[in-house]
Order: structure tokens, then C-alpha cells, then sequence
């Protein structure tokens, strides 16, 4: 039992180092998406505007108005590359946490491993034990048996 004192510690800090890693990678997804979904505002936001544009220049637009909804439109298609850059960002760093979440779990499920092999190196040792002892009882049973038939 204390040999696997230490296999046990190890397992459970394999287990906590597994779920930490599990957290970071559930909160770098929960980012990702959030970066997702403000890429697809930035770039729903840009279409309806070019569309007001256009709508405007339809119906004549002066040259100031023209110049300040280029300027916007400007304004939104970097936030639209920032966005897209963060997005790009967040994929890395959700690809390395799935990373280090396999390798955590591959660690957690080396020390599981060993564990059951030890219990079951343990579990035949005790059968081995069990039979052994069963031997020697029938080993003196069939000598006491001799015993009493040699003095009859």
C-alpha cells in the first residue's frame, strides 16, 4: 500500500494539472468565440453602412459626407483586420491548450495505467499467497493423515 502512496499523488496531481488545463482551454474557446462573433458585427456593421453609402450616393451625397462615410468605412475594415487578427490569435492559442490538454491527459492516463498494473501484479501476488497457504494446510493435512494411518 505505500508503494502506491506515491502513484497516487502523482495521479491526482496528474488529474488537477488535466482539469486546469481543461479550464484554460474551455476559457481560450469562450475568448475565441466572443473574438468570432465581434469579427461578425465588425463585418455585418461594415456591410450595412456601405450599403447606406451606396444608398446615398444613389440619391447624391455631398463631397464632405462622401469623404467622412470612406473614412468610417476605412475605420471599420482595420477594426474588421484587428479582429480578424485576434480571431487568428485565439485559434493558435486554443490549438496549443488542446496541446497541452492531450498531453496532460496521456500523462493522467500513463499513471492510471501503471496503477492497475500494479493492482493487478498485487491482486496475483495475493492469489499466489492464498495458494501457497492452501498447499501447506493440505500438505499437513495429507502429513497428519500419513501420521495417523503409520500408527494404526
Amino acid at each position: 500500500m505505500s508503494a502506491s502512496l506515491p502513484l497516487d499523488t502523482l495521479t491526482e496531481l496528474a488529474k488537477e494539472a488535466r482539469d486546469a488545463a481543461g479550464q484554460t482551454l474551455a476559457n481560450e474557446r469562450r475568448s475565441q468565440q466572443q473574438a468570432a462573433t465581434q469579427l461578425d458585427t465588425l463585418r455585418h456593421y461594415r456591410l450595412e453602412y456601405a450599403t447606406r453609402l451606396q444608398d446615398a450616393m444613389r440619391k447624391g451625397i455631398d463631397p464632405a459626407t462622401l469623404h467622412n462615410y470612406q473614412r468610417f468605412l476605412l475605420s471599420l475594415d482595420d477594426a474588421i483586420e484587428r479582429a480578424r487578427s485576434a480571431v487568428d490569435n485565439h485559434a493558435q492559442r486554443v490549438e496549443g491548450c488542446q496541446q497541452h490538454w492531450r498531453k496532460e491527459q496521456q500523462r493522467l492516463s500513463s499513471y492510471d495505467t501503471l496503477a492497475s498494473r500494479r493492482q493487478e501484479t498485487a491482486r496475483r501476488n495475493e492469489q499466489r499467497q492464498e495458494q501457497r497457504h492452501n498447499d501447506e494446510m493440505s500438505n499437513n493435512s495429507l502429513l497428519r493423515r500419513a501420521s495417523d494411518d503409520e500408527r494404526s
